[in-house]
């Protein structure tokens, strides 16, 4: 007689958990079911293992996913444990169902220590994310077992009673909602299946009742015993013609006919149940490497290099880290660090498990001991999470210091591309920064690739502590040229991850300074002035009023010095630190504020005293000549630096136009 019952709940307090606290995504069902029978297979093979279950030889471990898009529905078979009606009567009937607090009540605690799925049976009720009705069929391994049959209607009465299944395992059966018929089309259930099932330990096969029969064509030595011939084919023999001696010509066989079977396609499984991950490091090649992250991460574009990531001991963790070749123009600067649990994906990108910097990079990790909660995709944030964190951080950094210490010229090669990676991570992971500060690459103007300590040590006789960088070779070409002639180096550091980086560097490392090439001139520069020179303060005194005059511009601060390079008759320097705040607040979208209430926008003009130009504006102090020089002068040194504003710039091009008239004589006719 069958047995009735009701599950003791209503969809006002199980199915709020079910869809909105335990899973986000309604396709996640395909995974809960087929992840619970690898878990059934697995703990099978464990007991065949122990000697507790003969497997019959002619039954391969598998588990069989058959969709139905005319019925609207989706069976999930495998061939594990199989269940008792007492088995299912504890783990699918009394599953806290006496109301959600209770539930909660019960489990809270039990979520620190245990993964909740797979021994309470949540990740079945999944099902009624999508199915109005689902049924269970189950042959337990156990001697003697019954067959057993359990339905549910909407997951809230239930009726079960003796089955009919001839074969150990499980069979469950989905009879799709009208939301949800989606999943039983053959083409949308091989995506999700591939997404949450792609490494599972137990092959997966997926087949459409609907489709017509696929056949395929094989030689005699290609037949197995499990191979129904459909038909055989015979391949007639291939001749050609040949010309005799005697100038006619004759057909010959070059290759007899040939037996050929037409059989049932085999199929193919889904899913690959060793993934590279789960190899030792040794026993990968190169090749392979890069295959599966083309397979994984459907980049065509080689990785640099890679981590393999191996480790029984205090924890349970494998994993493949990737550096990915990374265009900082057009491509996006975050990765994809997928999560996995026993070859069970997880979720992307979990932040309490992948360090945040890490998030740049590609990769797989699987840790079978990560604290689940009920849901599977999210972590509780406890201190062996924080462990498994470091540990990864640690090994990242070893390969990397690793690399710069054994294989320099490697390390130089990629430096470029994962410069942003390591600066990024220095910035955000106090370890990884301890870890890696001596061994950030800074490209100096040569091309060179240098450590800090290099970097100070070029310019310790001239400048003690500081490090002068270029941010862009082109726009500061001309300041690059005067360091150069001086023998001063710089370093070339133009990503937007630079300006925050060195603003940590110098946090570090006390008395540090850098300086961007552009910003206040240094006493090298300059030709020294005696202090009781009042001439030289006079005229500098003059210069600056005329400039200002002309440029209508009491805001810009005007220096007058004596430059070694005759050849620079102005130029704009910027104050480091007005320029840094600048940045900042463009970083975080306070490009709109204005500078002046922090001393303007930090430029200085600054005038060559020596430079004839400058000598013409002191010596003819009003007239439509001198202001167009100074103007001139101005927006050289501007262009000197980057480009104008549309506005100045086209000023610039008619008063351009105006001085080469006056030149040729031309003006005025």
């Amino acid at each position: 007689m069958a047995k009735k019952g009701s599950l003791s709940i209503t969809s006002e307090n199980i199915f709020p958990v079910i869809k909105k606290w335990l899973y986000s995504d309604h396709d996640i069902f395909y995974r809960e079911l087929i992840s619970n029978g690898c878990d059934a297979i697995t703990k099978l093979k464990k007991l065949e293992l122990m000697g507790e279950y003969e497997k019959p030889e002619d039954v391969e471990y598998k588990i069989q996913v058959t969709v139905n898009p005319t019925d609207k529905t989706i069976r999930i078979t495998d061939n594990g444990l199989g269940m008792t009606e007492e088995e299912i009567d504890k783990y699918i009937n009394q599953i806290a169902f006496s109301g959600v607090q209770d539930f909660m009540d019960k489990y809270k605690d039990k979520a620190n220590e245990d993964q909740i799925i797979g021994h309470f049976g949540l990740g079945f009720y999944s099902a009624f994310m999508v199915a109005d009705r689902v049924t269970i069929d189950s042959l337990s391994y156990q001697k003697d077992a019954k067959a057993t049959h359990w339905e549910s209607e909407g997951g809230i009465e239930y009726e079960m009673g003796e089955g009919d299944k001839e074969t150990v395992g499980t069979a469950i059966t989905l009879y799709l909602n009208e939301d949800s018929m989606e999943f039983s089309n053959e083409y949308r259930a091989r995506e999700v299946i591939e997404k949450y099932c792609a490494f599972m330990p137990v092959p997966i096969f997926l087949n459409n009742e609907t489709a017509e029969p696929q056949y395929e064509t094989i030689e005699k030595e290609e037949l197995t015993d499990k191979d129904k011939i459909v038909e055989t084919v015979i391949e007639p023999a291939k001749t050609e013609e040949k010309e005799k001696e005697d100038g006619t010509k004759e057909t010959v066989e070059i290759e007899p006919s040939r037996e050929k079977y037409k059989i049932l396609k085999r199929p193919v499984a889904l899913n690959d149940t060793n993934p590279l991950w789960c190899k030792h490091p040794n026993e990968c090649t190169q090749e392979e490497y890069k295959d599966f992250y083309r397979k994984v991460f459907r980049d065509y574009k080689e990785p640099l290099f890679w981590i393999h990531l191996n480790m029984d001991y205090p924890f349970n963790l494998k994993g493949i880290l990737y550096f990915p070749k990374i265009n900082m123009q057009y491509d996006s600067l975050e990765g994809t660090i997928k999560l996995y649990n026993n070859q069970v994906f997880i979720a992307d990108n979990i932040k309490e498990v992948i360090p945040e910097f890490l998030m740049l990079l590609k990769g797989v990790i699987d840790c079978p001991d990560l604290p689940l909660n009920v849901s599977r995709s999210a972590l509780q944030n406890d201190g062996f999470v924080k462990k498994i964190s470091d540990y990864i951080t640690k090994k990242v950094a070893d390969k990397l210091s690793g690399m710069c210490k054994t294989d320099r010229e490697s390390y130089e090669k990629y430096w470029d591309d994962i410069a942003p990676f390591i600066k990024f991570g220095y910035i955000k992971d106090e370890k990884f920064a301890e870890k890696m500060g001596d061994y950030i690459l800074y490209k100096n103007l040569e091309g060179k690739y240098l450590t800090l300590t290099d970097c100070l040590e070029a310019n310790k006789e001239k400048h003690e502590n500081t490090i002068f960088y270029v941010t862009n070779q082109q726009e500061q070409s001309q300041y690059i040229n005067m360091f150069k002639k001086e023998g001063i180096d710089a370093v070339i550091m133009p990503a937007a991850i630079d300006s925050p980086f060195i603003t940590h560097v110098e946090q570090k490392k006390e008395g540090l300074k850098f300086l961007r090439i552009d910003t206040d001139l240094d006493t090298v520069f300059k030709e020294e002035v005696k202090e009781d020179d009042e001439e030289f303060k006079n005229t500098s005194k003059e210069l600056t009023e005329v400039f200002k005059k002309a440029l209508a511009n009491d805001k810009l601060e005007i220096k007058v010095e004596k430059m070694k390079n005759p050849e620079v008759a102005s130029m704009i320097t910027v104050s480091e630190d007005t320029r840094r705040m600048q940045e900042m607040m463009q970083m975080y979208s306070m490009g709109g504020m204005d500078m002046n209430m922090f001393g303007g926008n930090g430029e200085s003009l600054v005038l060559n005293y020596n430079h004839p130009l400058v000598q013409y504006v002191l010596n003819h102090k009003e007239g439509d000549n001198t202001v167009k020089i100074c103007e001139q002068l101005y927006d050289l040194a501007g262009i000197s630096r980057g480009a104008l504003a549309p506005e100045r710039m086209e000023k610039f091009v008619k008063r351009s136009n105006e001085i080469l008239m006056i030149l040729t004589g031309e003006a005025g006719k």
